[in-house]
């Protein structure tokens, strides 16, 4: 389902998409006034440190800083795809063993299914 940017800014006031911020650049004009310049820039400042706490940049900046916590993340990440894998190739193992033996009947195959499952057999008694 598609957002239009105006849902956005229903939802979120102070949300500012990239065209409505090249158009408030394009429109901006300096007064004769500075303190109305001061003023703007200010406002235009603080929608930009919005639009970049939004982006998470401080915590992306925070993690690289860190090269142990960095080497942490990625390493409890690892384990954990290294396990997920390990689960997924047993269950995998087990529906093929469990079709293999469904079809021990079939003539050329059946034999080497039957040696398969004898090396399997004498591999669990040990």
């Amino acid at each position: 389902m598609k957002h239009n940017s105006k849902d956005k800014n229903e939802k979120n006031p102070t949300y500012v998409s990239m065209k409505n911020l090249d158009k408030i650049i394009n429109e901006m004009y300096l007064s004769d006034n500075p303190k109305e310049d001061l003023g703007m820039i200010k406002r235009y400042l603080e929608r930009l440190t919005l639009i970049i706490e939004r982006s998470r940049i401080r915590e992306y900046m925070m993690l690289t800083d860190s090269k142990r916590r960095l080497f942490l993340i990625n390493f409890v990440a690892g384990l954990g795809k290294g396990f997920g894998q390990a689960i997924g190739f047993t269950f995998l193992a087990a529906i093929v063993f469990y079709i293999l033996t469904s079809w021990i009947d079939l003539p050329v195959i059946g034999a080497f299914i039957a040696k398969l499952l004898n090396l399997v057999d004498i591999y669990r008694n040990k």
